[in-house]
């Protein structure tokens, strides 16, 4: 099944942020891709599924150039599901699809659908969730919106948009402030009616699983390790990976507290005084392993407790008596796991988890996860 798998892209960001002009530009644009683009209409809350899509047949509109669009009110779930039979009945041909949530809207319950849900699982592959921050009104709605620096904290790649509006060192300041919040992510400065649309696709931002191995890089010590291979194992979708720009990550050892930002330690860090964001992240490693049972259970308790407040969370494990690496991610409650490749001989084994979440423990966690240990 894993080569059929129909890869998923989640697109948030603040009202005005350009994802209007991001999509007009996916619904019309001749780039030869058959995408369906999914705008999802939920409020805050997650309308009851009483209000179902009327009549699927209307929703979907046939764009000129082979991507369809449609509109939903209702189930998440339920849609995927009527997109993957239409599709497999032949009515409906498409190759990946775009779900686009309301400006408003936390993208935890939308990635959450992928997780849940054991159907949506085998049909759907939840490549990435992109945000879309607005240089010139961005760290206003940052102060202002919890749910714009949860749309941050959940990102696997961030986009910075209409730059041109502001001087370079706002840029600079907002591109910092987020890769502080979130040091996963990478950070572009965008412009929607030039960037290449491969962009937005194919990125694995959850791509920790054993059908499609795990991203080398992720166990490296500092993240300017990164070797440009990521054209390894991904090839099922006919497109190479190897020309992601790394130069964005953020260099956080959270355990020292220092955190320089390539390209832009010099001196940014006294403009964070008044920007105490609720979300933050922190990386957790250990040489020894993991008692399997210890962890479950510590897990399972941090999870129940917090999981509202655990954005993001994934992870490397090195487990007692396990030879095979163990790769865990989650958002919210929902936590997967499952077995990835063989440890080699030449490796040192080690365990890197990394929590992104709004007030979290670190302190607590840290110990707990101390206390799992052989």
């Amino acid at each position: 099944m894993a080569n059929s798998m129909i890869p998923v892209t989640i697109l948030t960001g603040f009202l005005g942020s350009g994802k209007t002009t991001l999509l007009k530009r996916i619904l019309n644009e001749n780039h030869g891709m058959k995408i369906a683009v999914i705008e999802n209409e939920f409020g805050e809350e997650n309308i009851d599924n009483e209000i179902l899509v009327q009549d699927s047949n209307e929703q979907i509109i046939q764009m000129s150039n082979g991507c369809i669009c449609c509109t939903i009110r209702g189930d998440l779930a339920r849609v995927l599901g009527d997109l993957a039979q239409q599709k497999r009945d032949g009515k409906l041909d498409f190759e990946r699809v775009v779900i686009e949530t309301t400006g408003l809207a936390n993208p935890g319950p939308v990635a959450q659908t992928f997780f849940m849900d054991n159907e949506i699982a085998d049909t759907f592959l939840l490549d990435a969730i992109i945000t879309l921050v607005d240089a010139k009104h961005g760290n206003k709605q940052l102060d202002e919106h919890e749910v714009v620096q949860r749309q941050v904290g959940f990102a696997d790649r961030i986009f910075i948009t209409k730059a041109d509006l502001v001087d370079a060192k706002e840029v600079a300041d907002l591109r910092h402030r987020v890769l502080h919040m979130n040091p996963k992510a990478q950070v572009r400065e965008v412009n929607f009616g030039e960037t290449d649309i491969k962009e937005v696709f194919d990125l694995r931002g959850f791509n920790l699983n054993a059908k499609l191995e795990i991203d080398p890089d992720f166990l490296a010590e500092d993240d300017h390790e990164h070797a440009h291979d990521h054209a390894h194992a991904h090839d099922d979708h006919g497109h190479a990976h190897g020309d992601h720009d790394h130069g964005d990550h953020a260099d956080c050892d959270h355990d020292h507290g220092k955190c320089t930002h390539e390209g832009h330690d010099h001196g940014h860090h006294h403009h964070h005084a008044h920007h105490d964001d609720k979300i933050k992240s922190f990386v957790y490693r250990s040489d020894r392993p993991f008692d399997p049972n210890r962890l479950e259970d510590f897990l399972g308790g941090i999870l129940q407790i917090y999981g509202e407040h655990l954005l993001r969370y994934k992870g490397v494990l090195y487990m007692k008596g396990v030879d095979r690496k163990v790769v865990f991610q989650g958002v919210h409650q929902m936590m997967g796991s499952d077995l990835a490749a063989k440890w080699l001989p030449i490796e040192k084994k080690n365990s890197k988890m990394v929590f992104i979440g709004i007030d979290l423990p670190k302190d607590l966690i840290t110990d707990g996860l101390d206390a799992c240990l052989v």
